[in-house]
C-alpha cells in the first residue's frame, strides 16, 4: 500500500530525473552515491564546511587553516625535474607572500597566472620548503578594477564521486531542497512521542545544515553539536536502532544446522600447533562452539587486536563444522588478506586430511573450473575473496560462513554468500572477525544484533611498536631516518591520510608524497599504492614490497588491514591528527609483526586541537587496542571504531555514537513506542535513512 501523502510528501519519492538539469547520465552518476530519489538528496549531508564569506590577509594565515586569500602574482615558475610542476607566488597588502603549487595543470591555466594578475584562491595552508603554500587551491582570476565578491553562506562540502564536481552536486541538492514539503508532511516521529524532546523541526534542521548562515558557530557545527545536527542525529540513531531490532528478530526466526562434534579434529590441531592458545582464545573458542551446537543461526563477532590469534579460533570453528559433515566458506575483503588465511588454513588443516580450496578473482581458467567443482563436490573449506559470492559458485552442504573485516563488504555480499548455503529452511552459521576492538559500551548500543566475543590477550613474543609524534616541520629528519632504516635492510611504510570527499584527492596526496620521497631518496626504490589503482596493479605493488624489491611504500589507507610484511619496521603516518584512534592503531599494526624493534612516526600539522593532542598522546602511551578503543569513546573521536555494520553500508552520515550517547535512552523510548503504535512510520524511517540497504534489514 503506498504511503499516505499526508505523511511523506510525494515530492520526496520522485526520481532524480524529475529535477531540472538531471538527465539519465547524471542520474546514473548520482546513483553511485546511493542517490535515486529526491529525498535521498535531502539526507545527503555535508562532510564539512568551507568559510568563503571573507578574505584573510596572507600575514594572518596559519598552517592547517582552510582560508580564502586575495593576492597579486609576483612570479611564476614551471619545473620538470621529477614531474611537471607549476609554482605561482602571490602577495597582498599585508606584505607577505604565499606559494600556490600545482602538479596537474593545463597551458590555459598557466596563461591565467600572468605576473601582476589578481587571484582569489581558497585551500589548506601548509608548510612547504619555501614557507607557507597551498597545493592545488581553488582559484579564480579577478580583473584589475573588479570588486571581490565573497559568499553569503558557508559552503557545504558533500561526499562525491568520480565525474561529479562539488559545485554540480551542490546545485542538484539545492534544487531538491526547493521541493522540501512542509513540516507536517515531512515528520515521521509522531508529535505526541517526540514532544518531550524539544527538537527543532526536521525541515528547519535540513535547511540549516545544507545552508548555514555566515554567523554560524563553526566550532559547534564542526563537532556536530549544533541543535540542527542533533535533530538529524536523533532520527538517524532511531533508524539504526529500529533496523538492528528488526534484524535480530529476523535472525531468531531462522534455523541452522546444529554442529555438534566430538572435538577429535580440534584436539589433533591443538596438539600439532607450535604454540599454546591464550586463555582468551580458549574462552572465545568455547563461546563459538556453544553457538554452533544450537539449531539457531550463530551471528557472532569475534574481535581482537592485531595479532591476538582470531584466525586460530576461526579454524577451530571450521573443524567443528567439518566434523559435523558440513562445509566452511571463509571470505576476506582483499586477496592479500585472503591469501594469509589460505596459508594458515592449509598449514593447519591439510595435515589433518582436510581439503582447503582457493577461489579468488585471479584464479582463472582450468584452476577456477577445478576449484568450482571441488566446492560443489564437498571440499571441506573454501577460502577466497568476494569471488566466493559470484554466480556459478555453489556448495554442496555449507554450514559455516566466516567473514573477516566484514565492514569492507556490503551486507548484500555477505547475504549472497549465506544464501549459497540455504538448504530447505536452514541457513549457515556466521562468524565475523574484526581487528578493530569495540568497547563494551558501544557494543551494547551499536551491535544489538550481534553477540560479541573479545580476545583481549596478546600471545607472548610480539614486539611492541615505539611511537613518536613529530611536527611536519621536522619532515626532513623523518626522511633521513627512513634512509638509515633502509640502509640496514629494513622497509618502510609512508601513509597519506588525506580525509577528503574524493578518492581522486586521496590519490593525489599520495602522488605528491611519492614524488617528494623519490626525489629525496634517489638510491631507494619507492612504490606507490592507492585506491584508484586497478586490483591487479595494487597486487603487483604489494607483491614487490613483500618480496623486498621496494624499500619504501607510499600508500593511502588501503593498507590498513591485512598486510603482513615482517621486515617492515618503520611506519610514517602523515596528517595523523586527522584520524581517529582506531584507524591510527590499525595502521600502526602493519609494523611490529616480526621480532625486529619497530617504530611508528605520527607526522602532524600544527597547531593541534586539544582532541588531536590527546589522541596522539594515547598512541604514544599504549599499544593496547582495547584501551585505545575505550579512549576513542572518551575523547568523542570520529567513531572509526564503528566499522562492522550489519546493515551493509550504513555508515553514519551525521550521528556519532560516542558524541551522541546521551540521546540513546530517548532513542530507545521512542523506538519502543513507534514499533508498538506506528509500524508503518518505522518502515519509512528505515527507507529514508538506509535507502538501498533497507531491503536487507529483513535478512
Amino acid at each position: 500500500m503506498p504511503p499516505s501523502p499526508s505523511l511523506s510528501g510525494d515530492s520526496g519519492h520522485a526520481p532524480l530525473t524529475s529535477l531540472g538539469g538531471v538527465g539519465p547520465a547524471l542520474a546514473e552518476t548520482l546513483g553511485r552515491l546511493g542517490l535515486r530519489e529526491v529525498q535521498d538528496l535531502w539526507f545527503h549531508l555535508p562532510l564539512r564546511y568551507e568559510d568563503k564569506t571573507h578574505v584573510l590577509p596572507i600575514a594572518d594565515l596559519r598552517p592547517g587553516d582552510r582560508a580564502q586569500v586575495e593576492g597579486r602574482v609576483e612570479a611564476v615558475e614551471r619545473g620538470f625535474r621529477y614531474r611537471p610542476q607549476l609554482k605561482v607566488l602571490i602577495s597582498d597588502d599585508s606584505g607577505r607572500s604565499l606559494l600556490l603549487r600545482f602538479f596537474h595543470f593545463r597551458k590555459a591555466q598557466i596563461d591565467q597566472f600572468a605576473v601582476g594578475a589578481r587571484i582569489l584562491c581558497f585551500g589548506e595552508v601548509r608548510y612547504g620548503a619555501q614557507g607557507l603554500e597551498i597545493v592545488h587551491p581553488q582559484y579564480q582570476r579577478i580583473e584589475a578594477d573588479e570588486a571581490v565578491v565573497v559568499d553569503e553562506l558557508l559552503t557545504p562540502i558533500y561526499p562525491t564521486t568520480e565525474g561529479l564536481g562539488p559545485k554540480r552536486l551542490a546545485g542538484v541538492i539545492g534544487k531538491a531542497l526547493s521541493r522540501l514539503p512542509p513540516d507536517d508532511r515531512l515528520e515521521l516521529i509522531p508529535e505526541d512521542i517526540g514532544r518531550p524532546l524539544n527538537l527543532v523541526s526536521l525541515r528547519e534542521a535540513l535547511l540549516y545544515v545544507h545552508r548555514p548562515p555566515p554567523d554560524t558557530n563553526l566550532g559547534q557545527l564542526g563537532t556536530g553539536r549544533h541543535p540542527a545536527q542533533q535533530r538529524l542525529a536523533f532520527e538517524e540513531l532511531l533508524t539504526q536502532h529500529l533496523t538492528l531490532r528488526r534484524m535480530r528478530a529476523a535472525v531468531k526466526r531462522r534455523r541452522a544446522p546444529a554442529l555438534k562434534s566430538a572435538g577429535t579434529l580440534r584436539d589433533r590441531l591443538l596438539d600439532a600447533l607450535p604454540f599454546a592458545l591464550t586463555g582468551a582464545q580458549h574462552r572465545v573458542a568455547k563461546e563459538v562452539a556453544r553457538d554452533l551446537s544450537r539449531a539457531h543461526p550463530m551471528l557472532r563477532l569475534v574481535q581482537g587486536d592485531v595479532g591476538s590469534g582470531k584466525t586460530v579460533v576461526a579454524a577451530l570453528a571450521a573443524l567443528a563444522a567439518v566434523e559435523s559433515g558440513y562445509q566452511v566458506a571463509l571470505m576476506a575483503p582483499t586477496e592479500l588478506l585472503a591469501e594469509q588465511h589460505l596459508r594458515n588454513f592449509r598449514a593447519w588443516l591439510e595435515p589433518l586430511g582436510l581439503e582447503v580450496v582457493w577461489l579468488a578473482g585471479k584464479v582463472q581458467g582450468r584452476a577456477r573450473k577445478a576449484a568450482l567443482e571441488r566446492a560443489n563436490g564437498g571440499a571441506h573449506v573454501v577460502v577466497g575473496t568476494h569471488a566466493l559470492m559470484q554466480e556459478g559458485v555453489a556448495f554442496s552442504k555449507l554450514g559455516l560462513v566466516i567473514v573477516d573485516e566484514q565492514h569492507r563488504f556490503g551486507v548484500h555480499q555477505r547475504l549472497a554468500l549465506r544464501d549459497k548455503g540455504a538448504e530447505a529452511d536452514l541457513v549457515p552459521h556466521q562468524l565475523v572477525l574484526t581487528a578493530t576492538p569495540i568497547p563494551r559500551t558501544l557494543a551494547m548500543s551499536a551491535y544489538a544484533d550481534l553477540d560479541v566475543s573479545s580476545i583481549d590477550e596478546l600471545p607472548p613474543g610480539r614486539t611492541p611498536v615505539h611511537t613518536i609524534a613529530l611536527s611536519n616541520s621536522r619532515r626532513g629528519e623523518v626522511i633521513e631516518r627512513i634512509h638509515a632504516a633502509c640502509a640496514e635492510g629494513r622497509q618502510v611504510y609512508w601513509v597519506c591520510t588525506l580525509i577528503e570527499e574524493s578518492e581522486q584527492l586521496n590519490a593525489q596526496a599520495a602522488e605528491v608524497a611519492h614524488a617528494e620521497l623519490t626525489a629525496a631518496l634517489p638510491d631507494l626504490a619507492v612504490g606507490l599504492i592507492h585506491g584508484r589503482l586497478k586490483p591487479r596493479e595494487k597486487q603487483a605493488v604489494m607483491d614487490a614490497f613483500k618480496a623486498g624489491e621496494l624499500a619504501v611504500l607510499v600508500a593511502t589507507t588501503v593498507i590498513e588491514v591485512g598486510v603482513d610484511v615482517p621486515n617492515a619496521s618503520l611506519m610514517v603516518i602523515e596528517n595523523s591528527e586527522r584520524l581517529g584512534l582506531a584507524q591510527l592503531h590499525q595502521l600502526r599494526g602493519r609494523v611490529g609483526r616480526g621480532a625486529i624493534a619497530s617504530n611508528c612516526v605520527l607526522l602532524y600539522q600544527g597547531p593541534l586541537s586539544r582532541l588531536a593532542k590527546e589522541r596522539l598522546q594515547v598512541m604514544r602511551e599504549t599499544n593496547d587496542g582495547f584501551r585505545i578503543a575505550e579512549k576513542d569513546l572518551e575523547l568523542r573521536g570520529p567513531g572509526e571504531v564503528l566499522g562492522t555494520r550489519q546493515t551493509g553500508q550504513l555508515q553514519f552520515r551525521i550521528a556519532d555514537l560516542t558524541r551522541d550517547a546521551h540521546l540513546m535512552p530517548e532513542v530507545q523510548r521512542v523506538a519502543e513506542a513507534m514499533m508498538k503504535n506506528h509500524p508503518a512510520r518505522c518502515e519509512r524511517l528505515i527507507e529514508r535513512w538506509v535507502g538501498d540497504a533497507a531491503r536487507y534489514v529483513h535478512a
